[in-house]
């Protein structure tokens, strides 16, 4: 097990109710870090969201994922990073996607709160040179960079892997089942979080928490040994 690397799961539920239990079920399941997807909420409010990851009482990502990056949110861009504005003093990240007018960004960032600059392609894997550049461009930025996107070959999740070996503090994950391998292998080129999932899987290729932690603690990628 790499203890760096923490584990994620995300709550993807509608109301309070369903989400503190849901939070309460991860937390026992062994996951370090809890991700409130505030778009899954019916008529999220901020202040009902900051009570709520108040009540979780356990290091929260705060996420309110734009549409055109696999979310849900239904409402204006100013009332989505409202949103996220009032998480600030609560959350141990704010993921805040690239694409966000600066602006937006620039207000999350003066809070001092730590941030996730995050990218999402669920089409496909752009070239590794744009990867590379979006990457750059976030680190720039937040404290944790993420870039998730689709595969379409196995080069494309090798692709991946690389943006891994090149930057600290990153999270790089190729989605689907064929990238699903590069969130067990993430701990190996120490990313600082990897994704898992129980009952909600809102990403491709996620893996289950239990299944996870089983193959971090096996250390089945861990071949020292067998070459000496």
């Amino acid at each position: 097990m790499y203890p760096d690397t923490k584990i994620a799961i995300p709550i993807f539920k509608e109301n309070k109710e369903e989400i503190l239990k849901t939070a309460k079920d991860y937390i026992k399941k062994g996951a370090d870090i809890l991700e409130l997807r505030i778009d899954a909420i019916t008529n999220p409010n901020p202040k009902d969201v900051e009570s709520i990851i108040e009540e979780i009482n356990f290091p929260t990502i705060a996420t309110n994922r734009v549409r055109s990056e696999g979310g849900s949110f239904k409402g204006s861009e100013e009332e989505r990073v409202n949103i996220l504005l009032e998480c600030c003093d609560v959350a141990k990240y704010v993921d805040i996607e690239l694409k966000t007018d600066k602006k937006h960004i620039d207000s999350i960032v003066k809070t001092g709160v730590k941030t996730i600059i995050s990218f999402h392609d669920f089409e496909k894997t752009p070239p590794i040179e744009k990867m590379l550049e979006i990457v750059e461009k976030e680190k720039k930025i937040g404290d944790i960079a993420k870039i998730a996107v689709m595969p379409q070959t196995l080069e494309d999740t090798l692709d991946v892997l690389a943006i891994l070996s090149h930057f600290d503090n990153t999270i790089a994950i190729s989605m689907g089942q064929l990238g699903s391998y590069t969130r067990v292998i993430a701990p190996k080129f120490k990313a600082p979080i990897t994704f898992a999932a129980s009952d909600d899987v809102t990403a491709p290729g996620q893996i289950d928490i239990e299944t996870m932690k089983v193959l971090l603690n096996m250390n089945i990628l861990d071949c020292d040994e067998l070459i000496e």
